[in-house]
């Protein structure tokens, strides 16, 4: 699988050089003239590690978690009085981990970003479905938590089995709100389970949207080599047949489509981290994306409070792009909403994205991958299957690798991809 990954960034980049990250970074980051720019912030700790879930994580205690967000306050206060104003930010997303179990310093975190940062479209953050209760969503809502996203994964008692989950209480769930509103009630799906039929996703996507969500995100099952999951993986062909079903029945519905996965009951509900020209991370593991560089923080929680402590930035490895990397990860990431605007690719490289990959354009169009009207390029449902393909093959080569070498190492010297 990496041969078509070396491959693609090979023709797409025109270099043979790989992706190369390493052991440094600069005491201060130039966010200040980036537009669109976004924040994450990286709470690790979980009640239960669940072994399918490949994102840096720790059994909660409470003791930890607090000197955890001291040393997440002092990062953020590093980087934002690097800025000599307050720079506006499109969103705040909370990852983890289980953020929910640090609701009693929430509004701690976000009034100290809010005396560097102005956030103009809302501050999202993930929660378990047990703590989908109405004292726990009265707290997020006081701390000024505008977005939610419910990591339920399934609906169906024998997919929870498959992934160590608790069964799900759905009437209390939706009861509790039914009385704390949020503007987006996200419930995130997994599909392309042992399997899992049309009718199993359509059965969680109605439930979620008749018991409180009006935005529901699909992600596929990855296999990642680090986790001790043993679930199996679902061949290609049945993928693509059920996310076009599911697709379909969305679109059937009435639904927004906002990425490949995601769709909403109502056209301003959204939810995404990932689609951002440019973001500050915060915390361990969280990553940052600017016009010029890469980086990403260590995933160890005591090496992170270590550095800081120290009063220097908790980053592990940066790569420094040329402009046609640069151009790789904007695209790769702005396709993820299934659209990309030329108009944006020449506002942010001052160059026509015709100009710069104009054939690969008109193949895309020949094999039936996207449709252009107006400069807007919109992937088709093929498009949309094989997007979601390549990125499977990109996460198991390049992100699986990654991963798993930082979870084993804080700081490692050089990783090559």
């Amino acid at each position: 699988m990496s041969i078509i990954t070396d491959l693609t960034r090979m023709w797409l980049t025109r270099s043979t050089k790989p992706f190369t990250f390493y052991n440094e970074y600069d005491e201060t980051l130039s966010f200040g003239e980036c537009e669109n720019l976004g924040l994450y912030v990286h709470i690790p700790f979980c009640e239960k590690i669940c072994n399918f879930c490949p994102y840096c994580k720790e059994v909660y205690a409470k003791e930890k978690c607090d000197k955890y967000i001291d040393a997440l306050l002092q990062e953020i206060r590093m980087m934002g009085s690097q800025y000599p104003d307050k720079k506006e930010v499109t969103s705040l997303y909370f990852g983890g981990g289980t953020p929910a179990l640090a609701v009693e310093r929430l509004a701690e975190i976000i009034s100290t970003l809010q005396e560097y940062f102005i956030i103009t479209e809302g501050i999202g953050l993930e929660l378990h479905p047990r703590n989908v209760n109405v004292e726990m969503l009265t707290k997020l809502k006081a701390a000024g938590i505008t977005k939610i996203s419910i990591g339920i994964q399934s609906f169906q008692q024998k997919y929870q089995d498959i992934l160590g989950r608790d069964v799900v209480d759905i009437e209390t769930m939706a009861a509790a709100l039914a009385q704390v509103e949020f503007e987006t009630v996200s419930m995130d799906f997994i599909f392309a389970l042992p399997n899992q039929t049309y009718l199993d996703l359509k059965s969680d996507i109605e439930l979620a949207f008749s018991h409180g969500a009006n935005h529901v995100a699909i992600y596929p099952f990855i296999d990642f080599t680090f986790t001790s999951s043993k679930v199996k993986v679902m061949e290609k062909k049945e993928k693509r047949k059920l996310l076009d079903e599911i697709t379909n029945y969305c679109m059937e519905q009435g639904y927004y489509r906002s990425s490949i996965w995601t769709f909403s009951s109502e056209k301003d509900a959204n939810y995404s981290s990932m689609t951002r020209e440019n973001f500050l991370g915060f915390g361990c593991s969280a990553t940052t994306l600017l016009r010029e560089q890469f980086k990403i923080n260590t995933f160890s929680v005591e090496e992170y409070c270590k550095r800081i402590a120290e009063q220097k930035l908790a980053t592990s490895l940066t790569i420094r792009f040329t402009k046609r990397q640069r151009m790789i990860y904007f695209l790769f990431w702005t396709a993820y909403s299934t659209k990309v605007d030329s108009r944006d690719f020449e506002r942010f490289f001052g160059t026509s994205l015709q100009k710069m990959y104009g054939f690969e354009l008109w193949l895309a169009k020949r094999l039936g991958f996207v449709n252009e009207e107006n400069g807007v390029y919109e992937m088709t449902l093929k498009g949309a299957f094989y997007y979601h393909y390549y990125e499977n093959f990109y996460t198991l080569a390049y992100i699986d690798k990654m991963w798993g070498i930082m979870r084993k190492e804080a700081f490692p010297e050089k990783i090559e991809l």
